[in-house]
């Protein structure tokens, strides 16, 4: 499977909601990314342009776009990302097929 990270920032009436009756969302995503056939590895909370940091296993993009559509449609939030992750293993294996690619930038 692969690794995915999701960003989240939260609309100002989900904070509103959250502070009036705070909630472990870790614990409400968890069985829908379940049911796309993922895994939440985990969940934070963050200061910055994003509120909430998730890294999941997933089985295919589909399924990943699936969930991010499903989580904008709920209105909740007013921006989020999402990222495939690779491992260095990958990285590397991306870096050596890269050098074999022949591509010559414009005018080299």
């Amino acid at each position: 499977m692969a690794l995915y990270m999701f960003q989240a920032a939260y609309a100002n009436e989900a904070w509103a909601t959250q502070i009036r009756n705070p909630q472990n969302r870790a614990e409400q995503v968890r069985p829908i990314i379940e049911a796309f056939g993922g895994k939440l590895l985990s969940f934070y909370y963050a200061f910055g342009e994003y509120d909430v940091v998730a890294i999941m296993e997933a089985p295919d993009n589909v399924s990943v776009s699936a969930l991010a559509i499903a989580v904008a449609g709920g209105g909740a939030m007013k921006a989020q990302k999402t990222t495939v992750l690779m491992s260095v293993e990958e990285g590397l294996e991306a870096m050596r097929r890269a050098s074999r690619a022949g591509y010559r930038p414009p005018g080299g």
